[in-house]
């Protein structure tokens, strides 16, 4: 009966009819109604992290792969604190997320307990819809406006904050979340313009971002370049591109950036669909923030959040190109697996050779990993997920959240070994849910990309103690006894030989899996 309701309960209930049906949590005292609501009704899937950095991570990865939101369960202000690093990523991403925060009671406030925070202003840089639930009343309504905002396009951060007696207080029943609403179209101005950038004879190239990296507005921008002759590339950094055999193959603009100049260069005026123009990650001395030429030009033929497939369509049949056949369709390709010493060009050729259909790939390969696409475009189609927001940690996540919204897939997570060590957790909630993941630790024992960093910047020849602070050694890192120790089954490689064997076999294992590739 709905008057025997709490409003913890009345807020599961909505979340399940609103369709929110998986959490990953990692609740304290003040969210134990909403952990008891969660027995009291069926229909949620509930996912332990052991730091909220991995439960908002993974909630990043599931959207990425449904286009629907999860939802997290975090602990007051210092909870939520612990998972902003990657709740920045997701809102880079444009992933819909609803974050359940628990609050002291609203009487208990004033007392300033220890634990006490400004949770919504701890939120509100990574969020963008943010509410504090007055009373128990309205907390399902607060429910369902927190999930028609996740949903919007692109998705978005919505986080309710639960006073603790709204949670157990008595609620009048379940709230209705509307429908979402349908992406707006592009301008037929936006679309005029695009196509006489395309036209007009000079180098011009469609620079593609967000949900336009999907397998048919990708086949309808292949149709666009087949008929102008204009290139196709994509942000350093996707939140999710369709790739492989029979596909359309892209490639991204370099993170480094002498080689991103000379690539932008060749591009010439840019067509933005779901990208804007591209810019350095970080500021050199003597180097440009904006990647484009001083000469070139962009116009941008819809946003992220525009119905980007039919702005593209359009396009096409403004250009007559519906009929042409997409250019840069990449043929199916299996490299022949290298022997010997481990290198980044070998580990490419094995990965080509060996990603089996729809895996869905999460790259946090950081240095190692940079020229990966080339060996890689023949595969069979798969998925390649990377960091949208740049705060490092992201990739076991992610991993897990693609995994829960895709059980019958197969996914593996390629991650530095410095990266790693920020959401190691992830690998025993990976054991705990049995997750299909195979994670590949690159372990080169430094920060090897702030090595780099360091020459950008200007200093030429670091002293020790700037050289001890880019090393993970002294002591060396044992991947196989920490993924043991989580749960999680661990073999160490050497060569080629055992790198091939080691990714075959956990590809094929059905569970969770780590192999770490010395380097």
């Amino acid at each position: 009966m709905a008057e025997e309701m709490n409003g913890a309960e009345s807020l599961v209930r909505t979340m399940i009819a609103g369709g929110v049906n998986v959490c990953f949590t990692n609740p304290g005292t003040s969210e134990m109604h909403f952990v008891a609501a969660l027995d009291k009704v069926p229909g949620m899937r509930c996912v332990l992290g052991l730091f909220e950095g991995v439960v908002t991570g993974a909630a990043d990865g599931y959207y990425r792969m449904l286009d629907k939101p999860a939802s997290t369960l975090l602990h007051l202000g210092p909870g939520l604190a612990n998972g902003l690093a990657n709740l920045h990523n997701a809102k880079k991403a444009s992933s819909g997320i609803v974050n359940i925060v628990g609050e002291h009671a609203t009487y208990h406030i004033t007392y300033d307990a220890p634990l006490t925070s400004d949770i919504e202003g701890v939120a509100r840089p990574m969020s963008h819809w943010v509410k504090t639930s007055p009373d128990s009343k309205g907390i399902a309504k607060d429910g369902a406006l927190a999930i028609e905002a996740a949903r919007q396009t692109p998705g978005q951060i919505a986080t309710l904050i639960l006073p603790a007696d709204t949670a157990w207080g008595p609620a009048d029943g379940v709230a209705e979340t509307a429908a979402p609403m349908a992406p707006p179209k592009a301008s037929q101005e936006a679309i005029k313009a695009a196509a006489a950038m395309l036209r007009s004879g000079k180098p011009a190239t469609l620079l593609m971002g967000g949900a336009a990296l999907r397998q048919r507005p990708l086949e309808l921008a292949g149709r666009i370049a087949a008929k102008t002759g204009c290139g196709i590339l994509t942000e350093g950094a996707n939140t999710r591109l369709e790739r492989g055999a029979g596909r359309v193959q892209v490639e991204r603009i370099p993170y480094v950036v002498d080689r991103a100049l000379g690539v932008m260069k060749a591009a010439g005026d840019l067509v933005l669909v779901g990208a804007r123009e591209p810019v350095a990650f970080f500021a050199y001395p003597d180097k440009p923030s904006l990647l484009m030429p001083k000469e070139a030009r962009s116009t941008k033929l819809a946003g992220t959040d525009e119905d980007m497939e039919a702005a593209l369509e359009a396009l096409a049949i403004e250009l007559d190109a519906m009929g042409t056949a997409p250019a840069r369709i990449a043929a199916p390709r299996r490299p022949a697996k290298p022997t010997g010493a481990i290198s980044a060009d070998k580990i490419a050729a094995i990965l080509g050779a060996t990603l089996p259909e729809h895996c869905i790939v999460v790259d946090e390969s950081v240095t190692t990993g940079r020229e990966f696409f080339p060996e890689t475009a023949g595969a069979p189609p798969h998925d390649w997920i990377n960091n949208r927001g740049g705060s490092i940690g992201y990739g076991l996540p992610v991993a897990i959240g693609a995994a829960v919204a895709c059980p019958d897939r197969k996914v593996l997570a390629m991650i530095g070994d410095g990266s790693a060590m920020y959401t190691i957790q992830a690998l025993w909630t990976m054991a705990r849910e049995g997750l299909d993941v195979t994670v590949m630790i690159f372990a080169n024992g430094s920060y090897n990309i702030l090595r780099g960093e360091l020459t950008n910047v200007g200093v030429r020849n670091p002293g020790p103690r700037a050289v001890d602070m880019l090393s993970l050694g002294r002591p060396d890192i044992d991947w196989v006894a920490m993924a043991k120790g989580h749960g999680v089954p661990a073999r160490r490689v050497e060569d080629c030989e055992g790198l091939a064997k080691a990714l075959d076999a956990g590809l094929n294992s059905g569970g969770p899996n780590l192999i770490q590739v010395m380097l």
